[in-house]
């Protein structure tokens, strides 16, 4: 694929036929009513990275002024109300945060580490980030929850728990789920009860802020249905023993497992759609090898990743232990997914073998994105490399935003190939800079 020379500008440029009675005419300051923003990191020294914005109707750079986020703004969170969008930035690591209906930034929370997992899970300005390499006063070992005054830009409480990886919120917001790193157990934090400064209820048994939950194998994360978590067992991948999905209901104090684990080939990262439960992963550090997998389409690389579909009404898995089903997809670490509104999901990893050169191709290119056709089953491995940052499906248009090795591409989802137009004649938006993450503030 031919690519474009990225130039970076000290501003982007609005294109004067951009204006349109779908893409406008919102109640931000803007005028836009299809937003999406997009972290950009840049290291030159005469520009700045930060959160730019896209307008979602025709994937064009426009130009709202960009939002401070840092030089290099990477994950990003966003609460259910699209109001408050939280991007964290792994040079400095600080949370900034912006109001989405104001466009304007909002308070920066200094971490005392890096964070790979945060959250807003409701229309307030506070969020949660789960730092693993916290060191907080009185704790024997590292790793925290930080609760976050976003407006205010500061931490207003520290939870101290043990190598905090992960954090999801229940369905209300009320409760996180917290996955730590090579643990059998899961912790349940009520964190509006947690005293302000350090609280150190994990290590002390106060269950009103903390509930530790054991019997699983390597938990790392969860996809909450009201007062249902199904946890997913990472199993031997991390550590442990075997890949599957548990069910705990969490209206039960403290939370109770329910039923055997429904066994599965691989579990880091999950997708709910209607009575299915989309689940990727490896099954081991390296998985499968591509070869053993019938369903794989040849490739150059040696070992796959797998996707099973758990039938959440039976509570059973076809795909597990059975090859001539399984679904191959990328490998490494697969933490995102994302279904469009015509059944394509959007498969993506990170660390996964990249295949041939998308700059210069010659024969298979492949990177970290995998995109199953839910309606054939037939799946797509595209061409491109690098590992994929962020994902972003509309109810609108049929067509998937996906921030991978530090582009942002556009998929048209009823081809699953780039879209190609006047607006993004490669198949790309022109972003100066690494794309981090991508997020849709307005509801399209």
């Amino acid at each position: 694929m031919k690519r474009r020379i990225l130039v970076v500008v000290a501003t982007l440029l609005v294109s004067l036929n951009l204006v349109s009675c779908s893409g406008y005419n919102s109640s931000a300051p803007s005028g836009l009513k299809n937003r999406v923003l997009v972290s950009q990191g840049v290291t030159a020294t005469f520009t700045f990275g930060g959160l730019i914005t896209v307008n979602g109707f025709n994937d064009t750079l426009v130009g709202v002024p960009e939002l401070s986020a840092g030089g290099s703004p990477g994950l990003m969170a966003i609460s259910p109300s699209l109001n408050v969008v939280a991007a964290f930035d792994s040079t400095s690591n600080t949370v900034f945060a912006a109001d989405t209906t104001k466009e304007t930034s909002l308070g920066q929370v200094r971490l005392p580490g890096p964070t790979f997992s945060m959250t807003v899970p409701t229309s307030s300005q506070v969020g949660y980030a789960a730092v693993p390499t916290a060191n907080v006063t009185g704790f024997p070992v590292l790793g925290a929850v930080e609760v976050m005054n976003l407006s205010a830009g500061s931490i207003i409480s520290t939870i101290a728990v043990t190598n905090a990886q992960t954090v999801v919120p229940n369905q209300d917001g009320s409760q996180l789920l917290v996955f730590s790193n090579d643990s059998n157990t899961l912790t349940l934090l009520t964190p509006a009860r947690a005293v302000p400064g350090v609280d150190l209820s994990c290590s002390q048994g106060n269950t009103v802020v903390c509930t530790s939950v054991s019997g699983f194998d390597r938990p790392v994360f969860a996809v909450v249905n009201q007062t249902t978590a199904y946890v997913l067992n990472c199993g031997a991948e991390c550590g442990g023993t075997q890949a599957s999905v548990q069910v705990v209901d969490l209206s039960t104090t403290p939370p109770t497992l329910v039923g055997a684990p429904v066994k599965v080939n691989g579990a880091t990262y999950a997708a709910l759609s209607g009575t299915n439960l989309y689940v990727a992963g490896n099954g081991t550090p390296t998985g499968p090898t591509c070869a053993s997998l019938p369903n794989a389409a040849p490739t150059a690389a040696t070992f796959c990743g797998t996707l099973d579909i758990v039938n959440l009404s039976t509570m059973t898995d076809p795909y597990f232990n059975n090859p001539s089903l399984e679904i191959a997809i990328t490998d490494g670490h697969h933490d995102r997914m994302s279904m469009s509104i015509n059944g394509q999901l959007f498969i993506g990893s990170r660390r996964c073998t990249d295949i041939g050169d998308a700059t210069n191709p010659v024969g298979e290119v492949r990177g970290c994105l995998a995109i199953l056709n839910t309606n054939t089953g037939a799946v797509v491995f595209p061409p491109e490399n690098g590992d994929v940052n962020g994902l972003q499906s509309f109810t609108s248009r049929e067509v998937e935003y996906v921030a991978e090795g530090g582009q942002l591409f556009v998929y048209d989802t009823t081809k699953n190939i780039l879209l190609i137009n006047d607006f993004v004649p490669q198949g790309t938006i022109n972003v100066v800079g690494y794309v981090g993450d991508v997020k849709a503030i307005d509801f399209f």
